[in-house]
């Protein structure tokens, strides 16, 4: 059976993976969240260790003393193409790193047949509809947080590398609750700070979270129908 590397930031964005995943185990990694589980032939080891490069490649170090055939960068992103709605599911084909510029080769599942497409990862929230304008003129159709770190992990080690997204905020929408002011120093969102925040502004800042987790919970399920079919 092959073994695949799964990363994402948050918990969340792995249900809908779990709910269809068999055989599910705690293997009691050093990283905030870890579950192995087995799904169409395949036994996953997912974890989600917050937003970020930094926490993102922590997570795979700390996994990688077991041998995989495989990672695979995963979650919700932002989309940059206007034609990218809530929860349409893209495959990389490149990932570009911000912080470094470096570019990264990705590797299509060998069920897929649409338009692989371009990755930008970031280490911030983009929050307004002029930003990812501007990131959409650099090419890119979708931006993340985690996949340039996954990706120099993988090729550190010489590893397939796969980035598998769900889009939850489009092109059109921006985000009135400013997500970086809410990180602490390890890079994590603070659910203390979110509510403060919100609480400063609620009758614009508590719909918008609401929004967020609908749009959170579709992304996961759109992910979770993905990995059910998906032959890495």
């Amino acid at each position: 059976m092959r073994r695949i590397l799964v990363v994402a930031a948050e918990r969340f964005e792995l249900a809908g993976i779990l709910q269809r995943a068999a055989r599910i185990g705690r293997p009691g990694l050093a990283v905030r969240f870890s579950r192995t589980a087995e799904l169409n032939g395949i036994e996953f080891l997912l974890l989600a260790n917050g937003p970020g490069p930094r926490l993102a490649g922590e997570a795979v170090r700390r996994a990688l003393s077991l041998e995989f055939d495989g990672i695979v960068s995963t979650g919700l992103c932002g989309g940059l193409d206007p034609e990218l709605r809530i929860g349409r599911v893209v495959v990389a084909g490149t990932v570009m790193a911000d912080a470094t510029g470096e570019i990264f080769r990705a590797l299509a599942p060998g069920h897929w047949q649409e338009r692989l497409c371009h990755v930008l990862s970031v280490d911030r929230v983009v929050r307004t509809v002029e930003e990812k304008e501007r990131l959409r003129d650099l090419g890119a159709s979708v931006v993340e947080m985690e996949a340039g770190a996954v990706a120099a992990e993988a090729r550190r080690r010489n590893l397939p590398f796969y980035c598998v997204r769900a889009v939850s905020d489009s092109a059109d929408e921006e985000l009135g609750l400013d997500f970086n002011r809410v990180r602490g120093r390890d890079g994590r969102f603070l659910i203390s700070r979110i509510v403060w925040e919100a609480l400063r502004s609620p009758a614009a800042l508590f719909p918008e979270l609401l929004r967020l987790k609908r749009n959170a919970g579709i992304g996961a399920e759109k992910l979770g129908e993905f990995f059910a079919d998906c032959r890495f």
